[in-house]
């Protein structure tokens, strides 16, 4: 066995464009005071729907991942500075082809419930996604996965099906929580898990309370006594709470009118760089869809720019089709950038034996804040380009459930991931539960798993860089922007200077990483 770590795997590279984690050019930093325990906690947070459940294979906003990051623990933890630490594992090994990775759990870390945690504790949770007919969405993160096997209570061994030297990012996937085992399954309904917080209420939708672990294995982290997450979709609402008072914490704030929220002396605004991008998906089995010269004509009948500086004000850069932003790892830094161009947009038209196109793109501010304004924006730049594109005003309430992935072509964001192979596993692989162009596309699978094992650097950077391209090309899902995560805070709350880009509001670890003031 190769050691590889026992603590950090360093991907400052990836994250470059995070460093210092950017603050909002022009205000004063605070002088902060150091960690104190007390207080309780009131956030808002644009997301949550009453559909929502504590299986974790369902997560699939901020809501819910405050749970996953609060009350749950995983075998590692994404930093703030980007890199891989251990939470649960307290080190692991890989073998030499890294197909088989042994992972050592931390001494002393119990459930909620005062249940110690153990291997099999850990192999059931992650099977729990692994299982026949499971629908998870992690699904593709454990498909690698041939085996796991547990030695004594504190040693679990997985075995994939070929070499990924990037497996123990995956596993702070924030769907692969550490549940109680239940018979061969796990008890997720309970709550119980071995986070930082106890989870006191759940409320789908609405809210959820939280209350400090005092037998956590940690004491640098879990400052307030207490916490409440409230589900506050509309945007001016949550805002009107920051202001208020109501709230200390509000996460994806009107970029429009942020600038004037910043002279507040009571609010703190920061803007951080990272992987979080939007999106238009379309059916890749529907027609016009199908068609790949129907996607390229929407693809140049799109004005990125504009949306960048209407949409995000500034707040973001234009984005190329594909998930990977440019601050990580392997970001295909040769491939051309795609801009506004009516007149290649009539010419994949007119070579998919169209020579107008009408397609209606559904939005809502669930999707993200601006998503209608901006797809008013697309309708605006594709009209110039021979295409009718309506806009459709969907409910904020169920759209994750009742709108994305059911109809053709609609808004959509994504945190990104910290690992290209990870995003890509996650919403471009063939059949994946969250592709949401259902697209397939028989070289990138192929390179897909070709770059997974690679362990040559060169190799692997160009096999991702041909992925790119092809996502780029083929695609069935138009990538504009990619946006800061810009949130708020009342001067009552503080946090560290660095905040983590891999999720917003600090990684959606704000909870166990910030203090009163």
């Amino acid at each position: 066995m190769t050691l590889l770590t026992s603590g950090r795997i360093n991907r400052r590279g990836f994250m470059a464009t995070t460093a210092g984690a950017a603050l909002i050019a022009g205000l004063p930093l605070r002088a902060k005071a150091a960690p104190s325990r007390g207080g309780h906690l009131r956030a808002g947070i644009g997301h949550g729907q009453t559909t929502d459940t504590l299986d974790p294979g369902t997560y699939s906003n901020s809501f819910t991942t405050t749970i996953a990051f609060s009350v749950h623990g995983h075998l590692t933890e994404v930093a703030a500075d980007g890199s891989l630490v251990p939470e649960v594992a307290e080190s692991w090994e890989a073998s030499h082809d890294a197909s088989v990775w042994t992972f050592k759990l931390r001494p002393g870390v119990t459930f909620h419930s005062g249940k110690s945690v153990t291997a099999t504790d850990v192999a059931n949770s992650i099977n729990f996604h692994r299982s026949e007919g499971s629908t998870s969405a992690a699904g593709p993160l454990v498909a690698p996965i041939t085996d796991i096997t547990t030695e004594g209570d504190d040693k679990v061994i997985f075995t994939l099906d070929g070499g990924n030297a990037d497996f123990p990012f995956f596993l702070s996937d924030y769907h692969l929580v550490i549940c109680k085992s239940e018979g061969d399954g796990i008890d997720w309904k309970s709550g119980d898990g071995c986070g930082s917080y106890v989870l006191k209420e759940f409320k789908p939708g609405v809210s959820l309370s939280l209350e400090r672990n005092p037998n956590h294995w940690r004491s640098d982290v879990a400052w307030f006594d207490s916490a409440e997450v409230i589900a506050i979709v509309d945007q001016n609402a949550r805002t009107t709470a920051l202001v208020s008072g109501d709230v200390q914490v509000a996460d994806r704030l009107d970029l429009k009118t942020v600038g004037l929220l910043a002279r507040r002396p009571d609010i703190q605004i920061n803007s951080v760089a990272g992987t979080q991008h939007y999106t238009f998906a379309m059916d890749t089995r529907a027609d016009p869809y199908s068609n790949p010269h129907v996607r390229l004509a929407l693809k140049y009948g799109i004005d990125r720019q504009e949306l960048v500086d209407k949409i995000l004000f500034g707040y973001g850069s234009i984005g190329n089709d594909h998930p990977i932003g440019p601050g990580q790892r392997y970001f295909n830094t040769e491939l051309a950038q795609k801009a506004f161009n009516p007149d290649k947009a009539k010419f994949h038209l007119k070579e998919a034996g169209l020579d107008k196109l009408e397609v209606k793109l559904s939005a809502a501010d669930a999707a993200f804040a601006g998503a209608v304004d901006a797809a008013v924006l697309y309708q605006n730049s594709a009209n110039k380009a021979g295409i009718s594109l309506t806009p459709v005003r969907e409910p904020n309430d169920g759209y994750w459930s009742d709108v994305w992935m059911k109809k053709p072509f609609c808004a959509v964001y994504w945190s990104g991931r910290p690992v290209e192979d990870q995003m890509f596993a996650t919403a471009y692989q063939c059949g994946a539960a969250w592709n949401d162009s259902f697209w397939c596309n028989d070289r990138f699978e192929e390179l897909m798993l070709k770059a997974r094992s690679e362990l040559d650097e060169d190799k692997r950077r160009a096999m991702y860089f041909e992925m790119q391209a092809i996502c780029s090309d083929d695609g069935g899902v138009v990538v504009p922007m990619f946006a800061n995560y810009v949130f708020g805070n009342s001067n009552k709350v503080a946090h560290p200077e660095t905040l983590a880009a891999n999720w917003d509001v600090d990684g959606m670890r704000f909870i166990e990483r910030w203090w009163m003031a």
